[in-house]
């Protein structure tokens, strides 16, 4: 068969991309932020209620670690896919089919020194599939109930105690 026999999608046919974003600036060091966050299984930080382990007994900076949090809403299982300690961010998508309604999730959290003022610019962002219509809702969800949630949590734990590091 030729390449002009196989059926192709139009354009029309594809969902869009859905993009969620959020950042805040800390009173923190860069690099004391993410002494904090750099390790995978450390979630706490996040202000999650539930139990975060690394499945395999894999380290929490190796790439393809699979989180496991266990919590109220039940299992979610994550994997590292790319891990910085130089670009101070790690990338992680869903390991299994999400109980939430999209698909295709991948998320990275990032830790930029602001030079001026010795704080830290983080940054946590996310790209997803999901029906065209609900697009707006979980964009909102991830940026509002997820990202905005858990960064206002990262700064209360560094508040309590900006110079703990979990490994």
């Amino acid at each position: 068969r030729d390449l002009h026999s196989f059926p192709t999608r139009r354009s029309s046919d594809l969902e869009p991309v859905a993009k969620a974003f959020y950042s805040v600036v800390l009173d923190h060091s860069a690099s004391s932020v993410w002494g904090v966050i750099r390790s995978f299984g450390h979630y706490t930080w996040a202000g999650v209620t539930g139990e975060t382990t690394i499945e395999d007994g894999k380290a929490g900076d190796q790439v393809g670690a699979i989180r496991r949090f266990e919590g109220g809403d039940g299992i979610i299982r994550q994997i590292l896919l790319a891990h910085s300690d130089v670009d101070r961010s790690y990338t992680y998508a869903f390991c299994d089919p999400s109980a939430l309604a999209v698909r295709n999730y991948v998320a990275t959290i990032r830790i930029t020194p602001v030079v001026e003022s010795g704080k830290a610019f983080i940054e946590w962002f996310a790209e997803f599939d999901c029906a065209a219509e609900e697009t707006d809702r979980w964009i909102a969800y991830f940026e509002k109930e997820g990202f905005a949630k858990w960064l206002s949590a990262l700064r209360r734990f560094m508040s309590e105690d900006g110079t703990r590091q979990e490994t």
